[in-house]
Parts: C-alpha cells; structure tokens; sequence
C-alpha cells in the first residue's frame, strides 16, 4: 500500500528535523515503518524508534516492521527481548521505550522515530536522544497527537516554523486517508468536544491545568419532578473525605441531585449514611474496582462486599477505565462535540460543584494533582466512575491488515 499524499510530503521533506502533529489513525506508525526502512538501506546505520512504553514499542510497530523486512530478505538476525532487527547489510534497528530512556545514554544513532512524543517528558529529548544524533549528524522524525499548547511538542512545532532544517506538518484523522467519514462523525458523537478537535482534527487545545475544562454554568442545574424508584450512587474509598454522589439516570445522561460526604469514617458508616437517607430506593452503587480486594472491616469483608450486605447493587469492572478514559468520559457527558450536554448538577450539590470546576492537573504535566485537604480527586473519583461505568469511551479497535510497499 503505498503512502497517503499526506504522508508521502513528510516522507519527501528534506529536512534534518520534521515534526508531524496528526490525528489518530492518520497512520503515524506505518509512516515510521517507511521512514526507518528508508534510513536502513544504506550499510551500517543505527536506527531507534522510540515509543511510550515496551509493551507499545513490541505491539504496534515490531510485527508489522518484522513482516515488511522479512520478506524483502533485509533481516539476518532478530533479537526478541531486546526488541533489535539487524540487518544483512550491517544496519540495525532498535526499538526503545520513554519509559526506559536512560538505558540509551552513551548511544550512536543515525535516524530517530518519536512516536506519540507529545506523552514525553521533553528532556528525553533534550538531554538524552538528541546527544545520540551528535556524532553522526543524524535526523529525527518526531509524530505525535497533540496534547495541548502547554506542551512541550507544541513548542517545539512552533519552533520549528522559524528553525533552519527544521519543519512541522498538521494532518486531520480525515486527511490520513484510513478512517472513514462515517467513523469520524461516530467519534464526534462519543467524544467531548475538545477532545475530539485534539484527537481526530489535530487540533491544538488550551484548557489550562482545568481537568474537566467541559464544565460550566449551563451544567448546574435544579432537579424537577419525583426521585425515581432506582438511584445511581459514584463512591471512592477514601477514609479522610468519603463522598457519594447520588445521580439519577435519564434518556440522555445524568443528573447528579445530591451528595453525602463523611470525614474520617469508613465504608459501613457510609451505606449507614445511603440507606438512612434513601431507605426505599433500588441503589446501583459504582465503586472503586479495588475495593473488591481491600478489606476494611474487622470481619475481613472487602469494601464490595460490604456494600452488597447492605442491599446496593455493585456495579463494577475488573480493573478501574484509566484516568485519562475517566476525564474524557466525563468531559464528554458535561458537553459533547456537537455541545450538547448531559451532565446535570443539583446547585446544593456544592462539594461535587467545587471538585469538579477546581481539579487540576498537576504543572506541565497530564498527571492530575492529589490534595487531601481539598479532596477533589476523590469527589471526581466518585462520579466519574459512575459516568465512565454507564457511559464509557469506546475502546479504539485496530483491524489488521496485509501492507504491500512501493520500493524504498
């Protein structure tokens, strides 16, 4: 399959540094798998890719890599654990992870892929690939999603406008050529709508440090009508501040319509506290999934079982969404792409209010900050489990499909 006209002007620039910020699926690592190819043809090149992790260096781009080299007879030996290719002609590539940067210190390189290298810390570049480019003089394509105009990728795409043998692309999803129309308009229907621009249309986003940047004043609103027979309760195990925030499901979303939070307590004085207060009501309760191994009790009950000893329907995965799915769940029910919202919050409701509009994340960094004192990230926690339960992000699904190259 030959390039997209997109990917084929990146592949065709000349020039020694190329940033990419593009969509997902615009095809990033099929673009890398071409650009290290190219690089390896001449003899005795030392070629990196770079991703966040090694289970992603291993799963998304080594098979694919391996299949195209292999048989094109390019490949004399593979080195599984240490994720290297060597070459017939004396070239190697090398797959590394972020994660592991520092074992690359003292390294030679000739040509670097940074994939998604907007989720770096920037002195992994700064003070560690760059330094492995130095003696040869080599070249670095950097390719990432967007992660926001404090980001240090951002900076450096603004640079690079200005910068001597430097240049920078932006590409929609869209523009790739992978992903249908059809799918870009499911995405925008699931996703918020700052998401959706940072995700698919490569769009820089300023949010500040503001976690649920989403949420407004629209979004506080005054529950009318009768409480329904069924409620849908958020809780985090947290022992300084537990809060349960109580919402009520409707056709569209969510009506968050009261709260109870307990300081200093323990989950049986919380289902104490639920059932005094809604005795006759079908409760759905949406824990934290660990709490289905912490034991908290003197009788050795978990935290689950507790909450079934009290009648409340536990409903929980295995493991908890990860945080960024958590945010983006919720930032998508307080007001989606097309700006609709549904995320209600009853006004007296002033701690979950307080939680959601304060939390941030941590300085130059997507890792939300963690105060005990203030308790935001465990109030989020709370509802944010309910909404990522009842409304998740849907996962991203990849079909794999045979590549056939022009020549290199």
């Amino acid at each position: 399959m030959p390039l997209s006209k997109p990917q084929q002007t990146i592949f065709d620039d000349k020039n020694r540094f190329r940033l990419a910020c593009c969509g997902r699926r615009f095809g990033k690592s099929y673009l890398a798998i071409w650009e290290m190819a190219r690089a390896a043809r001449f003899p005795n090149q030392k070629i990196m890719y770079m991703s966040l992790n090694y289970r992603q260096a291993k799963n998304i781009i080594l098979e694919d890599l391996r299949e195209q080299l292999v048989k094109r007879r390019w490949v004399k030996k593979i080195n599984e654990s240490d994720l290297t290719l060597y070459l017939v002609n004396g070239s190697t590539i090398t797959l590394r992870s972020a994660d592991a940067a520092v074992s690359i210190r003292g390294s030679r390189y000739d040509f670097a892929v940074l994939d998604e290298c907007a989720f770096y810390d920037r002195k992994i570049w700064t003070d560690i690939v760059r330094p492995t480019l130095s003696d040869s003089e080599g070249g670095a394509l950097f390719i990432s999603t967007p992660q926001g105009m404090g980001n240090w990728f951002y900076d450096m795409w603004m640079e690079a406008h200005k910068l001597e043998d430097w240049s920078a692309y932006q590409y929609t999803t869209l523009e790739g050529g992978q992903i249908s129309n059809l799918e870009i308009e499911a995405a925008r229907r699931d996703l918020d709508l700052a998401t959706f621009k940072q995700e698919y249309e490569a769009n820089w986003q300023s949010s500040g440090n503001i976690i649920f940047y989403a949420f407004d004043k629209d979004n506080i609103e005054k529950f009318s009508g009768e409480i329904p027979n069924q409620i849908h309760i958020g809780l985090d195990f947290n022992i300084s501040k537990m809060t349960a925030v109580i919402g009520v499901k409707y056709k569209t979303g969510l009506h968050i319509i009261d709260e109870i939070v307990l300081r200093n307590t323990n989950t049986d004085e919380m289902c104490q506290a639920i059932k005094q207060k809604y005795p006759d009501k079908m409760i759905f309760i949406y824990p934290d999934s660990a709490g289905s191994q912490r034991k908290t009790s003197a009788g050795g009950n978990t935290d689950h079982t507790i909450l079934q000893q009290y009648g409340f329907k536990v409903m929980a995965n295995k493991a908890n969404p990860l945080v960024k799915d958590r945010i983006n769940a919720g930032n998508r029910l307080l007001c989606d792409a097309y700006g609709n919202r549904n995320l209600f919050v009853e006004p007296t409701c002033r701690e979950t209010i307080t939680a959601i509009s304060k939390w941030e994340y941590q300085a130059n960094t997507n890792i939300p900050k963690k105060d005990a004192e203030k308790g935001y990230d465990g109030v989020n926690d709370s509802w944010s489990y309910m909404v990522s339960y009842l409304y998740p992000i849907k996962p991203e699904y990849t079909q794999r499909t045979v590549k056939t190259y022009g020549a290199w």
